[in-house]
């Protein structure tokens, strides 16, 4: 049987052409404007392509994360391949380079390589596009600094709960099948409970995926606090500028709530997730692509046409957080500001993150749709930024009400599960409160925002328990929320 990850990446998704069904011209376009074609294609096989991703993921894994490689090898980045194909892949190491190198038979290799703060990148003929920057904080040491800016902690509220209730729902998520690595609350600002698998801690950078869209969210929120752009500006895309180019009308709200209306195929989109007639066909998804192509994903993704009408149809699609990305990165180049170290210097700092992974493509543009690696200690300190909307140290480094805004129902999604490039508990997906709001990354990565209970809980995991680990989760959370008041 196959994985549903794996069922998922090769099923066809019709060319464009053979889309025109879903509105092609969702708007009357002006006669000076002529539809723009992507610019990139998936490019190569799925075996080709999962191969590459595979690497990457492993070689991360070794080099950021610090991990076993046998370990990583089954339980990492495996589900980019097809099952038939993954017996037969090899890797080796070299601990000088610190590089990856994955091969399929004598036809088929890939190698990514670390390349310090920007983590692993897969390499490509022509190598990298820019140069790796050095990424260093401005704070002392954390064992010198109360939490959250540092790492002293104090038991004051934990000694009024039930420890032992408190144990036994740690206990719950960390079910083997689920192969939780971290798991950590944060109740009143105190950190209640944490524990790792072996040979991870709290200094351990974990795959995160997509809870980096509401990373790009935060990064986006602080430019607005900056005074960069508003939350209703159309988006400043210039390949978007042409006269009468229909998606020069994507706002950054659009954006943010994945409403821009932008074709990308993706594993959630009803047609590919539902239908069956695109299942004997083996094209690759536009949402795996920008992991395993080593293209310029900030490219690929603005160079899109659209499918609907925008801000008619919500769809979870890696191109919206993307863009999100290419107008951080442009508006701060603009400006004459590093890209690569802003992150850390007007928000990693500000909230007690020493450091925290960001991945790129060969180009140096951050894959915060799922190349981002933190430990549980930084993502519960990002999430009680957003507890305290947006004040840190009595600095409001997030417009007010950003998290308001990020935590309600994006209007063109049909039911209420998506805000702005963060997942809603409204559908009750998990057994606490409705207004609770969530990052979520594939595997099972989750770190929950509670504001009723002033409640934060991270878990992290290894992308093998993935299937499972919402249901561990599920069963801690009911335990926790018994032992926790409104």
């Amino acid at each position: 049987m196959r994985s549903l990850l794996s069922m998922i990446l090769i099923l066809a998704i019709a060319s464009c052409q053979n889309q025109t069904s879903q509105t092609d011209d969702p708007v009357k376009l002006s006669e000076k404007y002529q539809p723009i074609e992507t610019t990139q294609k998936p490019e190569g096989s799925h075996t080709a392509l999962g191969l590459a991703g595979y690497t990457k993921v492993m070689c991360s894994a070794i080099f950021v994360s610090g991990r076993e490689p046998e370990e990583a090898f089954v339980n990492s980045g495996y589900f980019f391949m097809p099952d038939e194909n993954i017996e037969g892949v090899e890797y080796a190491i070299d601990y000088d380079s610190k590089s990856v190198t994955m091969t399929l038979g004598d036809s088929l290799r890939s190698t990514a390589q670390y390349y310090g703060d920007q983590g692993c990148i897969l390499q490509t003929k022509d190598g990298l596009q820019f140069s790796p920057t050095e990424v260093t904080t401005t704070l002392p040491e954390a064992s010198t600094m109360d939490w959250p800016m540092g790492d002293i902690l104090e038991s004051k509220i934990l000694n009024k709960l039930s420890k032992d209730s408190v144990e036994i729902a740690v206990d719950l998520a960390f079910s083997d099948d689920a192969k939780t690595a971290a798991f950590l609350v944060v109740y009143k600002g105190e950190i209640i409970a944490e524990r790792y698998r072996d040979g991870i801690d709290e200094n351990t950078q974990l795959e995160s995926w997509s809870m980096g869209k509401s990373l790009t969210a935060t990064l986006i929120g602080r430019l607005i606090q900056l005074g960069y752009f508003k939350l209703d500006d159309y988006a400043p895309v210039s390949a978007w500028s042409q006269e009468g180019d229909p998606r020069s009308k994507i706002r950054i709200r659009d954006l943010m709530q994945m409403s821009s209306g932008l074709r990308f195929t993706s594993h959630r989109d009803p047609e590919v997730s539902t239908s069956t007639e695109y299942a004997a066909k083996n094209f690759y998804l536009d949402h795996m692509y920008v992991y395993s192509g080593a293209i310029d994903v900030f490219d690929f993704s603005i160079n899109r046409p659209l499918q609907f009408a925008v801000g008619s149809e919500g769809r979870y699609r890696n191109c919206d957080p993307l863009t999100l990305g290419y107008i951080i990165r442009t508006q701060l180049e603009a400006k004459g500001i590093n890209y690569h170290t802003f992150p850390q210097k007007e928000l990693f700092d500000k909230v007690g993150i020493r450091k925290q992974v960001m991945e790129t493509d060969p180009y140096g543009n951050f894959v915060l749709t799922g190349f981002d690696y933190g430990t549980a200690r930084n993502w519960a300190r990002i999430a009680m930024l957003y507890l305290n909307d947006g004040i840190s140290n009595g600095e409001q480094l997030l417009p007010d009400g950003w998290a308001d805004f990020v935590s309600t129902p994006a209007p063109a999604w049909k039911e209420p599960v998506y805000g702005g490039q963060f997942w809603l508990n409204r559908t009750e997906t998990f057994p606490i409160p409705k207004e609770a709001y969530y990052m979520g990354g594939g595997g099972g990565q989750r770190v929950i925002i509670i504001p009723s209970k002033e409640m934060v809980i991270v878990r992290l995991g290894h992308f093998r328990g993935g299937s499972v680990s919402d249901s561990a989760l599920s069963n801690s959370l009911e335990l926790l929320m018994r032992q926790i008041p409104d």
